[in-house]
């Protein structure tokens, strides 16, 4: 690859703007167009709103639930609604409060902790934001068709299947929580890759501030995590929508198979929630403490830890269906063995309040109030972890108390102390200490008061999920103080937004780092630019602004550091190697732009008309949306060209190499398409394994179509390597031809696989169901790779690639690599059904 001057005149899209100040470049769009914005801060700021609407609306919810069991025999509610409202209510709470809201944090905060301009991929925040907004007001719109669901945020099986709840009510759930998944599983691509390669010139691994580590992990937790519950969700609603037997007992599928795929999302959830929590809880302590988190190292170790384990102990919300004893056992253990990371943390938090007299501050209240109830709330969960005492406390009010202390006492109070120290940063005031005092005490009363009662009232036998319950056998009395103490916590809350709305106004200027932090954000003045920094200041340690102090004593503007010259009027920040955080790139970023929202939009309008049957607009939205996938990709390369990026450092502008923040992206993209594949492997042989007799229904894949697949995918794994290959060595033709082949191979791909397994009937039993489930979704990769190779040749054939700019293809080859292994490992499995006996 050569490196060439990069002319001034573009053709196509929009890149430059030499004529304008870096401000100007930077400035955030006005009117109309704010709405296409892609900075972090804006579209952060907009998760972080919207999911604390999400908040208010659930929190609601929840109020109707405790005015509802206030007293015995109380028609408040009658069941069907009772049955929505806490349906809502955890639906909300779960996937549109939760996870959306800490992702917000991430996004606005680690780039500027980190030393970068932006995040690395801002179109593709924008694009994840707007998928989640669209999918919550799917969800939130059943209330208006009278069809809110009502079979428990878990949407267990048998219940949410045709025969039990006709009717589009579970299909709303399905089709919108599916679709906002897509927020948070592109959220969570796009901070692995900023993290791992967009900090500043030093910042290696061990010098990351702590929270990027939790938000790493957790990130890589969302990636592998989430794909279950997709592939769940699929399933469920090809269960409703076509009859497809994957839980139907009677033709070889089985409930607890939606279980499973559930609880392997909902367990590793519980910390996915957790862990961004604790990350502010390590961001916030040493700011009042004054002093380093302690044992920075063990309490990496400790969240890495968490992030494996958590994985392996979904079947502890399973002890009491029937499993073999010998895996409660297993699973016992995993659920016990969890606490030792989680203690390492708590531990590592204690120790650094003894290092010095803590400020009491608002957020600092909140942290406190987080290390007690959330202990508690270990505790419990490890008395849940002991199978006898589940088998009894299993489905009772002890099961929400301590859901609730860990969920609550583990995010929302830490949530709560984010907003209060980083609101001057997001608004340039800072909200009451005075009235944040009074938050903190009437949340923290309110809750215990509310929840701590619960255990009491479960292990005098109270079930969760009923709408009412007769007077006279303990639990009145109980449930008249934990309702009294939901609205007091309501209380807190309603202060805590007045609090808020009172300082946008009102609320004292807050000065440059007026907490006196030490980490990145805090460097330039509250009231922020619409870029983080003018020039990116080396970083030696995890404390910056503490250990060179310097940087405070001048302005923000004037602190010496790389990327100070703005090169062709573009939006530029600095790329690393995701290792030792030494500069290896010049990243270019995008303009504002409208493609992701159209894109998000035309998505949205196809998964809405599927609720309504509409296919043919289903099926027109999706190809709007891919028609917005290639305009958002259809642009001149930047790619084939070096600039000076200041302090001695002559860099390429993004690069054509495995360090590449793009080929991390694609890596990361198949991390996720591998953990969906692992799901639906998973499922097939769980019903191969369990029901062996339905196996044998199942009609075996042809023997010559399926070596013939095998050959196909070795052909396409081939091809993607040479591709490579010629792409690099800048042979524009021959490069042309190649992704050609790859198309090619793409289709014979997918044509042998479709004719290895003609012969099965997906309505005639539930594993046969599931092989083309699969089928379908290594169908599916196949298809991203042709249209991928097709895009690259028709760029090459209209002139928009030069010499030097074969990242395109570099990551094709990638994608394709990897889609040929998924054709490999499918090919493989139907070889082993044909030879292990299926009829």
């Amino acid at each position: 690859m050569t490196a060439v001057d990069e002319p001034q005149s573009y053709s196509g899209t929009r890149k430059g703007e030499p004529d304008k100040t870096i401000e100007e470049v930077w400035a955030q769009p006005t009117g109309l167009r704010w709405w296409s914005s892609v900075s972090h801060r804006v579209v952060g700021k907009r998760f972080i709103y919207t999911g604390f609407a999400f908040f208010i609306i659930a929190g609601f919810l929840a109020l109707l639930v405790r005015t509802q069991l206030i007293v015995p025999g109380n028609t408040f509610l009658d069941n069907e609604t009772y049955n929505q409202v806490f349906t809502m209510h955890g639906t909300l709470m779960m996937f549109l409060f939760a996870i959306p809201i800490l992702e917000g944090f991430a996004v606005y905060l680690i780039p500027m902790m980190l030393g970068a301009r932006d995040l690395i991929f801002p179109r593709l925040g924008q694009f994840g934001y707007y998928c989640y907004l669209f999918g919550g007001i799917i969800v939130l719109s059943s209330f208006l068709f009278d069809a809110a669901p009502d079979g428990g945020w878990f949407m267990y099986v048998p219940l949410t299947t045709n025969a039990f709840t006709p009717g589009v009510s579970a299909d709303f759930w399905l089709i919108g929580i599916t679709f906002a998944e897509i927020a948070s599983v592109t959220a969570a691509v796009e901070l692995i890759v900023a993290i791992l390669c967009a900090r500043a010139p030093g910042m290696s691994l061990t010098k990351m501030p702590i929270f990027a580590w939790y938000i790493l992990i957790t990130a890589f937790m969302i990636a592998i995590g989430f794909p279950p519950l997709i592939i769940g969700s699929i399933l469920l609603e090809a269960n409703r929508l076509l009859g497809l037997p994957f839980f139907d007992p009677t033709v070889g599928g089985d409930p607890l198979l939606w279980q499973h795929l559930f609880w392997l999302f909902g367990h590793p959830e519980v910390y996915i929630i957790f862990l961004p929590a604790a990350g502010m809880v390590a961001t916030i302590l040493p700011t009042f403490v004054g002093k380093p988190l302690f044992g920075y190292g063990f309490v990496v170790a400790a969240v890495i830890s968490m992030g494996f384990i958590s994985f392996g102990l979904w079947a502890h919300h399973m002890f009491t269906t029937g499993l073999p004893i010998l895996s409660l056992s297993l699973f016992s253990a995993a659920s016990t063995m969890v606490a030792v990371p989680t203690g390492v943390q708590i531990f590592a938090f204690i120790a650094t309040l003894a290092q010095g007299r803590p400020r009491m501050t608002t957020p600092m209240l909140f942290v406190m109030g987080f290390l007690f109830i959330f202990v508690l709330g270990g505790l419990t969960g490890v008395m849940l972890a002991s199978v006898p005492f589940n088998w009894q406390a299993h489905d009772s009010y002890f099961v929400v108390a301590h859901l609730h202390y860990v969920l609550i006492g583990g995010m929302v109070f830490p949530l709560f102390a984010a907003f209060y120290y980083w609101a001057p940063h997001i608004t340039g005031r800072m909200m009451s200490e005075r009235l944040g005092k009074w938050v903190f005490w009437l949340m923290f009363i309110g809750f215990n008061a509310t929840f701590f009662l619960m255990h009491v009232t479960g292990l005098r036998g109270m079930p969760r999920r009923i709408a009412t319950y007769p007077e006279g056998i303990g639990w009145d009395r109980l449930n008249l103080l934990s309702t009294l103490g939901s609205y007091i916590l309501a209380a807190g809350v309603a202060l805590f937004i007045f609090d808020f709305i009172r300082h946008l106004r009102h609320g004292e200027r807050a000065g440059r780092d007026p907490w006196r932090a030490g980490t990145m954000e805090w460097l330039y003045p509250t009231v922020a630019i619409g870029f983080n920094f003018h020039a990116i200041p080396p970083v030696e340690t995890r404390e910056p602004l503490w250990n060179n102090p310097n940087m405070l004593g001048k302005n923000a503007e004037d602190v010496e550091g790389v990327m100070r010259k703005m090169h062709d009027g573009r939006r530029e920040t600095i790329g690393c190697d995701p290792v030792s955080g030494s500069p290896v790139q010049i990243v270019r970023l995008p303009h504002p732009t409208f493609t992701p929202m159209f894109t998000a939009f035309a998505l949205a309008v196809a998964f809405a008309a599927t609720i309504a049957s509409a296919y043919f607009v289903a099926i027109a939205g999706i190809v709007a949306g891919l028609l917005g996938f290639t305009i958002w990709a259809w642009e001149p390369s930047d790619s084939g060209v070096t600039r000076d990026a200041g302090m001695g450092y002559v860099l390429p502008v993004n690069m054509i190499e495995k360090r590449s923040h793009m080929h991390i992206a694609t890596v990361g993209t198949m991390l996720v398409l591998y953990a969906l594949l692992g799901s639906l492997i998973f499922a097939l042989l769980y019903l191969w394994n369990v029901y062996p007799n339905f196996a044998a229904q199942t009609a075996q894949p042809n023997l010559l179509w399926t070596g013939l697949s095998m050959l196909a995918g070795l052909v396409l794994l081939i091809l993607a390597m040479i591709n490579r290959r010629v792409a690099v060595a800048d042979k524009i033709g021959l490069a042309t031809v190649m992704n050609l082949a790859v198309i090619l191979a793409s289709i014979a791909c997918t044509a042998c696989l479709a004719l290895a397994i003609q012969r099965t009937d997906p309505w005639g039993t539930a594993l046969g169901a599931t092989m083309w489930a699969t089928l379908g979704f290594v169908a599916l990769n196949l298809f991203i790779t042709l249209y991928w190779a097709l895009f690259n040749a028709a760029r090459k054939v209209t002139g928009r690639v030069g010499a030097g700019q074969s990242l395109p293809d570099f990551n094709l080859a990638t994608y394709a690599k990897g889609t040929a292994v998924m054709v490999l490992i499918t090919g493989g499995l139907f070889l082993a059904a044909t030879l292990g006996g299926l009829s």
